[in-house]
């Protein structure tokens, strides 16, 4: 059996007309040592159709109720067999750059990562925050996006995504590991992956999250920067009148 060195994990729920793209463009890759793991949540439209009949890259999947995305994803990264662990949607696609920062991956407790690009949706940011390097200072502000990071599975083996956030479980995790000095974290420029502009995170609001973070921060990255923070939001959101900044 084929050694897998990198596990591509999907949650999917009814997304059977997202799945072709997107497992074309893993395929593409012609890379050895992927493998697709899927977590999906019952769907009842032609999505365990389309896994069953899928044969161009290994594939681990599983199809039954779940408490969500984030639970999905947990699962995901319970039955992946590769030392480093990508998540990414049905609506997400791989580019040839995932390769390539694919050929970096040496240490088995780093996180390496790269940029990410918005390929299509109802609109295009300014700015993106999937492109060049977090310090932990980039991530206590801002969200980066999932689909610029490679975990290594060791992660997984000290933290999961919280359930408790219905957006934000993603967010909540990086800010853990980006505080936790034990993981080193690696950038290198190459565009990874193209995403939807208009996620989950554009649709759904997380007030539990939104309330919890600056706690997140205080423990996981300590006082210094919990008091930057702190002061970040208070002078964008009362003196610049930022009030999404969270």
């Amino acid at each position: 059996m084929e050694e897998i060195k990198v596990s591509v994990i999907l949650a999917t729920f009814n997304a059977a007309r997202l799945l072709p793209d997107c497992f074309a463009s893993i395929a593409a890759l012609h890379m050895p040592g992927l493998e697709i793991v899927v977590a999906d949540g019952g769907s009842k439209d032609h999505t365990v159709d389309l896994l069953k009949a899928f044969r161009d890259v290994p594939l681990q999947w599983v199809s039954e109720p779940d408490k969500g995305i984030y639970d999905a994803l947990n699962k995901g990264a319970r039955m992946a067999r590769g030392k480093w662990l990508y998540f990414m949607g049905a609506d997400d696609r791989l580019l040839p750059g995932f390769v390539e920062l694919c050929s970096k991956l040496q240490d088995e407790n780093t996180v390496y990562y790269g940029n990410t690009i918005p390929i299509y949706g109802p609109e295009k940011p300014a700015y993106t925050l999937g492109v060049g390097a977090f310090s932990p200072w980039r991530l206590a502000q801002y969200c980066m996006n999932h689909q610029q990071i490679l975990y290594p599975k060791t992660v997984f083996a000290k933290y999961q995504y919280p359930l408790k956030y219905r957006v934000y479980g993603d967010y909540a995790l990086n800010l853990r590991v980006w505080g936790d000095k034990r993981f080193p974290k690696v950038f290198f420029p190459v565009d990874i992956a193209g995403y939807y502009m208009g996620g989950l995170s554009a649709h759904f609001n997380d007030t539990v999250f939104k309330k919890d973070k600056a706690g997140i921060i205080l423990r996981s990255m300590g006082p210094v920067m919990y008091l930057h923070f702190l002061i970040k939001r208070f002078k964008l959101r009362h003196l610049y009148g930022h009030k999404d900044f969270f």
